[in-house]
């Protein structure tokens, strides 16, 4: 490639960054929606800040019974709840024990793991990463043995089965990955 005095390769730069720049609007809202759509869990690990009141913010892991346990108010159910939903319960806590107008965030630290079953390497419980698919859940196991059926993959997703599942199929906390045996 021969570049000129004129054309050093700087002026496809902001060419370059209008494209990132769509690209980032583009998958940015669906990126923030997973965030908001995600539903807290036992075993979720959360960041509470209570903005003003230091002794208040802190870690809380989800209990078994999906409520996190924080100092002066009652336990907050915040299972099967996004991230803004319990900030508000744990606002409408804190407002309802001593504090006037509280302003709470909620983020999540460490989400509950995922397991992979069957045909894998390494079975077993593994800790959940954003935006996992069941090609990268059987990567973390190890890979494919030998006898697995790349194409008889299962999910287990709160009680049901979703057996229509492909290498870019989304994987979720609790989600219950099986890879199938093949026969000759």
């Amino acid at each position: 490639m021969n570049l000129t005095a004129q054309d050093n390769g700087h002026s496809r730069l902001p060419q370059i960054a209008v494209i990132l720049g769509l690209l980032l609007m583009l998958t940015a809202p669906q990126l923030l929606a997973q965030g908001r759509d995600y539903l807290l869990g036992p075993g979720d690990k959360l960041r509470v800040t209570v903005f003003g009141e230091p002794y208040l913010t802190g870690e809380y892991i989800v209990s078994a019974n999906g409520s996190i346990s924080m100092p002066l108010i009652e336990p907050i159910a915040v299972g099967g709840r996004t991230t803004v939903e319990a900030q508000d319960l744990v606002e409408q806590g804190l407002k309802a024990g001593f504090m006037g107008e509280p302003s709470v965030a909620i983020e999540v630290l460490a989400y509950r793991p995922f397991f992979v079953i069957g045909e894998v390497k390494n079975p077993g419980s593994y800790p959940y990463v954003a935006d996992m698919t069941v090609l990268h859940a059987v990567a973390i196991a190890g890979g494919f043995t030998p006898r697995a059926a790349k194409n008889k993959i299962i999910i287990q997703r709160n009680g049901e089965e979703i057996d229509s599942v492909q290498n870019t199929t989304s994987v979720l906390p609790d989600d219950i990955v099986t890879v199938k045996e093949r026969f000759f």
